[in-house]
């Protein structure tokens, strides 16, 4: 087995010995640049979520909102598997450079759909590079830091969410609102520009190339590809049956599962599914957490815009809080004193997620104010910054550098598959109770133009996700291995 190891290596290592930060000298540029990476991705979901429920009314596609987010979500599973494989046999800057392309090329598709269809291949394309960055950084962060700096370089992603969680729903709505939800979507590949011309260089020095094992690997794994494409495969056909609740549904459905279960079954950790000690368990969680919660907050403007009236600037707005105390979770979670406490932090953080969302429909009944979706939502936020943040540090602490980019490729498979599998549930579960139907009745605001969907459809989707996150709960309580210095076994080949 070859031993040879990046360049970057042997100067992280100096560099860790000087106790320098993630902002010293040998980290500033490349700290910089990929956490301008993560500003980007984080201006498009909080701007994007903003102006969805006026795209979706404008392109007649409201019984479809959830495959506009699922969609995203389908082909970033292709993009995360290849990206593993790239980073780790040929460096993360071609799949980073690469992935950040067909991000840009996905905005510009939905900003000029016609017809939702058209709008959610944009997100499709949107969702292959948002796969391969994702992955890419984490091996970026995996070969660059040492292990102490990584909870402080994770922290940072989260706080980069800060900003545009205030300013992306205020900014994205005052643009929706005056010039037509269009121009959200258009104008943030001009985001792109900054982010390549300060990450890359940095990146292609102290990342370039491949490690351990994979050194000598030229080729990709051909079977981890076709697995990867049976994935999102599968999970295409779910989402259609999903959306479409006619009996021949049930055909595409059974489809969708035969691909989609042998396949995960290959790409994930063995024991993934039955919450074994370990890597298994932390890639699980990643699952139930951001799964669970992503569905939840995906239906929070719409309801609040066909429920309560709100116009989508403070739909969003009601969103906005949620990005500090993110932060604020992740902040937590990256301080030494606390990093002996970890699991029973991320225990308590499920819990808050769960609570979250199972307050936000509240203001279903309209003696509830607004604003207590806010505030839940804030608390769930916090939770869910101690978790995401958390897992990440652990997948890195319990995966080897040559399988830093197989093993970050699973948590983020878990992380995008509960998201497509929930939002299939949670989507038809919406559809079949009346969502996207016009009802009688004062729900939304006196002659707005856009259908309001029963509120009981609402409810069939933040119960259910309140119980999954309270699954997570359970699950930080197997996070740590069963006997000390061993590790999980990786994502199978």
């Amino acid at each position: 087995m070859s031993t040879l190891k990046p360049r970057a290596a042997s100067a992280a290592h100096q560099a860790d010995e000087q106790g320098g930060g993630v902002l010293s000298r040998p980290y500033r540029a490349l700290s910089v640049g990929i956490v301008s990476v993560v500003l980007l991705i984080a201006f498009e979901a909080t701007a994007v979520g903003t102006a969805m429920p006026v795209a979706a009314r404008d392109l007649d596609g409201v019984a479809l909102y959830a495959f506009a987010f699922s969609g995203y979500f389908t082909t970033s599973l292709s993009g995360m598997v290849l990206a593993g494989q790239w980073s780790d046999r040929r460096g993360p800057l071609g799949a980073l450079t690469t992935g950040i392309g067909a991000f840009a090329a996905g905005l510009v598709v939905a900003g000029t759909a016609r017809v939702m269809w058209v709008f959610i291949l944009g997100r499709a394309v949107q969702g292959l590079g948002g796969g391969l960055v994702i992955v890419a950084l984490y091996v970026v962060v995996g070969r660059a830091y040492p292990e102490r700096l990584r909870p402080a370089i994770m922290a940072a992603f989260a706080a980069s969410w800060v900003v545009p969680s205030v300013v992306g729903p205020l900014a994205s709505g005052a643009v929706t609102e005056q010039f037509g939800w269009r121009w959200v979507f258009l104008g943030i590949p001009v985001l792109v520009v900054f982010p390549l011309a300060l990450a890359l260089p940095r990146i292609r020095q102290r990342t370039s190339g491949p490690v351990g094992a994979e050194a000598g690997a030229a080729s990709f794994d051909r079977r981890r590809i076709r697995l990867a494409l049976a994935v999102s495969l599968g999970a295409g056909f779910l989402q259609y049956a999903a959306q479409d609740l006619r009996p021949l549904s049930l055909l595409p459905g059974l489809a969708g599962a035969a691909l989609l279960v042998p396949a995960i079954r290959g790409l994930l950790p063995h024991g993934t599914y039955r919450a074994a000690r370990g890597l298994p368990s932390v890639v699980l969680l990643r699952g139930l957490s951001a799964g669970s919660f992503v569905a939840a907050e995906s239906f929070v403007p719409l309801m609040l815009v066909t429920q309560r009236g709100l116009s989508p600037t403070l739909a969003g707005l009601s969103l906005a809080a949620g990005g500090a105390t993110w932060a604020l979770g992740s902040w937590v979670q990256s301080r030494p004193r606390v990093m002996p406490y970890r699991e029973p932090l991320m225990t308590l953080g499920m819990v808050l997620v769960a609570v979250a969302i199972v307050a936000a429909p509240a203001v279903l009944l309209h003696s509830v104010p607004v604003w207590t979706v806010a505030v839940a939502w804030g608390f769930g936020c916090f939770g869910m910054g101690l978790v995401i943040s958390s897992t990440s540090v652990l997948l890195l602490r319990l995966s080897a550098p040559e399988e830093a980019g197989a093993n970050s490729a699973a948590l983020q498979i878990s992380d995008a598959l509960s998201n497509v599998v929930l939002l299939c549930v949670t989507g038809a579960a919406f559809a079949a109770l009346g969502g996207g139907s016009p009802v009688d009745g004062s729900a939304a605001t006196a002659g707005a133009a856009h259908p309001a969907a029963h509120p009981a459809a609402f409810a069939a989707v933040f119960l259910p996700m309140a119980g999954v996150a309270l699954v997570g709960a359970w699950v930080t309580r197997r996070l740590r291995e069963d006997a000390p210095g061993t590790r999980s076994a990786p994502a199978r080949a």
